[in-house]
This record gives C-alpha cells, sequence and structure tokens, in this order.
C-alpha cells in the first residue's frame, strides 16, 4: 500500500477560474483529503486559496497535475502568511496568540521570536495583535 502524505499548497485563481469546483475534484477524482486553511476571493474575482492536501504521492501529483491545467497557479514553497524580520522587534505579543506555536521564543536569553512557516496554519491572530505590523498576510 502506497504511503499517505500531505502537502501544503498556495493556490492562485485567476479571474475565470474562480467559479470552477476545483476542490471537489480533488477529493472525488483523485482521492485526496483536503483542509483549507483560507481562502479569498478579491473584487477582481482572483481567487486564493491556501490548503493541505492529503494522499499518496502518485493522486497529489495528478491532482496538481490537473490543477495547473486549469491556469491555476500553484506555489509549495510560498506561505500566505510571512513575517518581515527588519520590522520584527522580537516583543514577544504574537507568541500567546499563536494556536499552533508557530511563533515561539525558545531562547529565553535572547527572547528571540522564531517564527516556523510550517507549523503555521493562517489563523491570522498574529496579525491583530503584532504592534510592529511584522506579520503580513499575502492575501
Amino acid at each position: 500500500m502506497a504511503e499517505t502524505i500531505t502537502r501544503k499548497l498556495m493556490l492562485y485563481f485567476p479571474e475565470c477560474e474562480t467559479e470552477k469546483p476545483i476542490v471537489y475534484h480533488l477529493v472525488k477524482d483523485y482521492d485526496l483529503i483536503i483542509n483549507i486553511f483560507r481562502a479569498r476571493v478579491t473584487p477582481e474575482e482572483e481567487g486564493y486559496l491556501v490548503l493541505d492536501v492529503t494522499g499518496t504521492e502518485e493522486n497529489i501529483e495528478k491532482g496538481t497535475s490537473f490543477i495547473q491545467s486549469l491556469d491555476i497557479r500553484i506555489d509549495t514553497t510560498q506561505k500566505g502568511v510571512t513575517r518581515e524580520e527588519e520590522r520584527c522587534a522580537h516583543c514577544g505579543s504574537c507568541v500567546p496568540h499563536c494556536p499552533t506555536n508557530a511563533l515561539s521564543i525558545p531562547d529565553r536569553n535572547t527572547m528571540d521570536v522564531e517564527f516556523n512557516t510550517e507549523e503555521c496554519i493562517e489563523c491570522l491572530s498574529c496579525l491583530k495583535v503584532c504592534p510592529f505590523g511584522a506579520m503580513k498576510s499575502l492575501f
């Protein structure tokens, strides 16, 4: 039996593709489990979607090929939430608001706030509490 893996994807939908049932096809046609973290359609009708895709390597590859055939851009490296390092004062205001500990202070001697993008679920709590505007949303 093939091993099940999970990949985080950030999708950008051009205007002409926002009405299509893409997540439905990923589940039904490619036997993938989808966990949607964030979704947004802008006033210009562009769409953004951040999700985890779980399934076999083969099915994930087939599903991502399907997505790309619709002119939807897939970014596997980018997150919808980023930190501008030069703006971060390492005050720690964000740390208690992060439900997954993606923001943490591992070394109490330096008190530097670290941002682990792999743990981030893009709940946007950090954006609301950062007094320096260091945490940003790409959409």
